[in-house]
């Protein structure tokens, strides 16, 4: 599923993370993000709209969207039939992943310890999120998790700003890393599409160097 996974962010080391209130916002919001160089971003499933926001970006058709926040096997089943291309949970669920491996998307189960890590990895699994990176310690917490578990990948996500961004892709366990300033609250409620797009290009930018 590794593979599967690095082939959604094509390369490009970010993952937008996005928590959408209404569905109007999201053909423009899918635009603004494609036009800014990703490839990729997670809708969260914490809104009333949020299925019907992934729907659309699924539609775009220039980027791959998933679905995150995924608590239940059939919350992954909506998701994928509403577009969803992968899964990210915040926590490491056994019928989650067992879902998701039969809905033939991959999966990446939010981990803050060893013993979660240890789990996923029982389950076949070898990319994983690590939230909240920030409180846990950011880079530096990654890189002594990441030692005892050569050839895990990682998606760090929680708190981290553009600034912080380039420390944890200097990790060479990090496959990308998810963030929500890119498309913040403020931008999503005012219907700032442009500064969206430029938060976007730069951190594709700085994710590239």
């Amino acid at each position: 599923m590794t593979a599967d996974f690095a082939s959604v962010t094509a390369g490009t080391g970010i993952l937008p993370v996005l928590t959408v209130q209404s569905a109007a916002t999201a053909a423009p919001l899918a635009e603004a993000l494609a036009a800014g160089g990703a490839r990729c971003a997670e809708v969260t499933l914490r809104t009333p709209d949020a299925e019907r926001v992934l729907r659309t970006m699924a539609a775009h058709g220039g980027l791959t969207v998933g679905a995150g926040t995924v608590l239940t096997p059939e919350q992954a089943e909506r998701a994928v039939a509403a577009g969803a291309r992968f899964v990210v949970s915040p926590g490491f669920a056994p019928d989650v992943v067992e879902k998701c491996r039969e809905l033939q998307v991959p999966v990446v189960p939010g981990v803050a310890t060893a013993t979660e890590l240890m789990r996923a990895l029982r389950a076949g699994l070898d990319t994983v999120k690590l939230v909240p990176a920030e409180t846990l310690g950011g880079p530096a917490a990654l890189r002594a998790l990441a030692a005892p578990f050569p050839g895990v990948h990682f998606v760090p996500t929680g708190g981290i700003t553009a600034d912080r961004m380039p420390t944890y892709l200097d990790v060479p366990a990090v496959l990308a890393v998810g963030g929500s300033w890119m498309a913040p609250a403020d931008h999503l409620e005012s219907g700032d599409y442009a500064q969206i797009r430029r938060l976007t290009a730069q951190a594709v930018a700085r994710s590239l160097t």
